[in-house]
């Protein structure tokens, strides 16, 4: 069992960062994926980031302005967000999977509005 809480996120202007982090109640060092997802209103779930066997994927809509890393000594894994557009506005979720079962963090509202 993986339990994922996550902090950060919140209301920034157009242009602006935020970090988000998620912390595991258990070693990450062997949780293979771990990423982040997110929601928009009226929205499917789509993945933003992840980090699978070493490498890193990102969404075509945020390669370039978001970055996903981990501190295993921390057990977290972080989303920086930057050149934050009102299009990245969602709910975003932080996700591990151990074997066949998926964990997920319990959201985090990120708002981009001038």
């Amino acid at each position: 069992q993986v339990q994922l809480v996550q902090s950060g996120g919140g209301l920034v202007q157009p242009g602006g960062s935020l970090r988000l982090s998620c912390a595991a109640s258990r070693s990450i060092f062997s949780i293979n994926p771990m990423g982040w997802y997110r929601q928009a209103p009226g929205k499917e779930r789509e993945l933003v980031a992840a980090m699978i066997s070493g490498t890193t994927n990102y969404a075509a809509s945020v390669k370039g302005r978001f970055t996903i890393s981990r501190d295993n000594a921390k057990n977290t894994v972080y989303l920086q967000m930057n050149s934050l557009k009102p299009e990245d506005t969602a709910v975003y979720y932080c996700h591990a999977r151990t074997g066949a079962q998926n964990y997920w963090g319990q959201g985090t509202q990120v708002t981009v509005d001038s």
